[in-house]
């Protein structure tokens, strides 16, 4: 059987009993939308980032778009983010008619320059929305400052790292307002759809709900403002809470495999990821670096080894975001990386054989080249 970089097939015959029970109780309790596994998931989620509020969402996406909507951004403002992330980053930015303008990023850490931040401020500026990119979190303690500086909001993107730190600080639990995407393959996955907005702000709590059930508040028929239909679902909010009991030994592993990784390549050409000062890394995925990517990605696919990008394509340079103005060579060190970079497999249900076969693969590869 092929080895590919997700591993959901195997976690879920690890865990499959809890699920299904899981699926079960809530068919059982007669209650499918927003009912107590949806406030039991959001209370516990924000007490584990030690943070007030937790509005469960439909998806990652819609938690950004929800996001910026309760911090009021819409049509006419910028946002600051990177290109060196998922689409839906900026596709969320888009749809609250914003514009997003990138800075480069670090090329040791893959994660947002934050030393180029304030110069790209402007007086359209109305966000900051640092990207906690493939497991570890951005240099916030700068970050922050800039923002107080210029009276602005941040919204953390934490839809790669959950369970991560940043200077004892749980990733979400820093700006006025954090995005979760519980896609099934994340640290903390869904078997679903899902996602979630944290802040420790009551005001844009109390907007948040509203926005995901149609801007309605405590009634069925009244829209104080017009809103969504972005509420997480029953099921997967049940079955996110019995993950999350298991998050941090998610990450445990994932830090276990990182590190054998680590030990394996060291000495090599292929450069493994490199942790920022103050970081706790989940390794959502574990991004690696040669200049011979390509060869070696289809070498270990004739292996039956498939491997991953994440991301071949930066956002700036995509047609689809043409408008924005940005071309090849605007971002010198995010195009650089996309050229370079991609994913070993990473999940906690991975075996030490199966990472063996990872490793003396790679090792036969790097030997040829």
């Amino acid at each position: 059987m092929p080895l590919s970089v997700w591993g959901y097939l195997s976690e879920y015959e690890k865990e499959r009993n809890d699920i299904l029970e899981a699926v079960d109780s809530v068919f059982r309790s007669g209650q499918l939308i927003l009912g107590d596994s949806v406030r039991s998931f959001e209370r516990e989620f924000a007490a584990y980032h030690g943070v007030p509020h937790c509005v469960g969402v439909d998806n990652g996406t819609n938690a950004l778009v929800l996001g910026l909507r309760a911090l009021g951004i819409g049509p006419g403002d910028e946002v600051i983010t990177v290109s060196n992330t998922a689409a839906p980053t900026v596709v969320a930015i888009e749809a609250v008619g914003a514009r997003a303008v990138f800075v480069d990023v670090h090329r040791d850490t893959y994660l947002m320059d934050v030393g180029q931040v304030e110069a790209a401020i402007t007086p359209r500026t109305a966000c900051l929305l640092p990207v906690h990119l493939y497991g570890q979190c951005v240099d916030m303690e700068p970050l922050m400052a800039i923002a107080a500086r210029h009276g602005l909001p941040v919204l953390e993107d934490c839809a790669q790292a959950h369970g991560a730190t940043y200077r004892g600080r749980v990733a979400g639990s820093m700006g006025r307002a954090a995005a979760f995407s519980f896609y099934p393959t994340k640290v903390l996955g869904a078997y679903g759809d899902g996602g979630a907005t944290l802040s420790g702000d009551a005001e844009v709590d109390a907007r948040l709900r509203r926005l995901r059930y149609y801007g309605m508040e405590d009634t069925y028929y009244v829209v104080e403002t017009p809103g969504h239909n972005s509420r997480l679902d029953e099921v997967q909010a049940e079955i996110l809470r019995r993950k999350l009991t298991r998050l941090d030994d998610y990450t445990a592993r994932r830090r276990a495999i990182a590190a054998r990784y680590a030990e394996a390549f060291s000495g090599t050409a292929l450069l493994t990821p490199r942790v920022a000062p103050g970081n706790t890394h989940v390794y959502y995925v574990y991004v690696v670096r040669h200049p011979e990517r390509d060869a070696i990605i289809a070498a270990l696919k004739r292996q039956d080894i498939l491997l991953n990008i994440s991301y071949p394509w930066p956002v700036h340079i995509q047609s689809g975001f043409a408008h924005l103005g940005y071309g090849e060579g605007a971002l010198p060190v995010t195009e650089e990386l996309a050229g370079q970079i991609f994913s070993l497999p990473m999940y906690p249900s991975l075996t030490d054989a199966e990472q063996e076969r990872v490793i003396d693969a790679i090792h036969g590869v790097l030997a040829e080249l």
